[in-house]
């Protein structure tokens, strides 16, 4: 059997590897009983290791604070790029969508090919842009205050027109994906307005690269299980990839 000293390793090397750890999977593997690993994970959380939640855990590290647009352009290029081509493909004729704000999502809208019409709500004054000029895409900017470090507006304007509206899908970047504390950005009013897009749509099409997992914002956006759909890149930990299939959710990995 294993110490306590070699339990708190491997307990610590699979929150780096897979973003998250449950304490049944550590039970099993470590043989050793639940309550067990329980005490070890709350002694880990004692000395800022981790955080604990029911039944498993996240990194300590996993807080994050809010970064510019234009430095967060820089971040995971390629794996946008490949998430954004992959949420192209879910467009149809007609579609009415909601495109919330960040980088991942500005990618999605500056790759949507569809020559068909398509009307495109969204809080991004850069999205706005980036599709002015198509000619089959009809843009409604929401309006508000503006958040300069997203580029993006925010406020009870744009959530008293999401109100009044359905769309079929919403598109919507975040900050953080944590099994147990849900989607998260780093700013708590762009979450409330987040929440109002949430309830605008019929679908929720996460776009997040796999550097999100296993991190928390300050301002929660939903739970996992308000969601639809995750595309991401196959870097995402596939420990927490299992899981989220098993409630429900689709997630393409690209």
């Amino acid at each position: 059997m294993r110490n306590i000293a070699q339990r708190h390793k491997i307990i610590l090397n699979e929150l780096e590897k897979d973003g998250y750890v449950r304490v049944q999977d550590l039970s099993d593997r470590l043989g050793v009983s639940e309550v067990t690993i329980r005490k070890d994970l709350k002694e880990l959380e004692r000395r800022k290791l981790l955080f604990r939640s029911h039944g498993s855990a996240s990194p300590m590290s996993s807080l994050i604070d809010d970064r510019h647009i234009d430095e967060k352009e820089k971040i995971q290029v390629d794996e946008k790029l490949r998430i954004a081509e992959a949420a192209n493909l879910l467009l149809k004729k007609n579609d009415r969508i909601i495109i919330a704000s960040g980088t991942t999502v500005l990618n999605f809208a500056q790759k949507i090919t569809l020559t068909e019409p398509l009307t495109v709500i969204t809080a991004s004054v850069k999205v706005t842009l980036s599709l002015y000029y198509k000619p089959n895409i009809e843009v409604i900017q929401l309006g508000g205050s503006t958040r300069k470090s997203s580029a993006s507006v925010i406020g009870p304007n744009a959530e008293s027109l999401l109100s009044e509206l359905m769309c079929n899908k919403l598109f919507i970047g975040v900050d953080g994906i944590d099994l147990d504390f849900g989607l998260t950005t780093s700013n708590i009013a762009e979450a409330h307005l987040n929440q109002y897009m949430i309830k605008a749509a019929q679908e929720v099409i996460v776009l997040a690269d796999s550097s999100k997992f296993g991190k928390r914002g300050f301002g929660k956006i939903c739970d996992i299980g308000q969601i639809h759909h995750i595309i991401t890149d196959k870097d995402a930990p596939l420990n927490t990839v299992q899981i989220i299939r098993e409630r429900g959710i689709e997630v393409t990995l690209v």
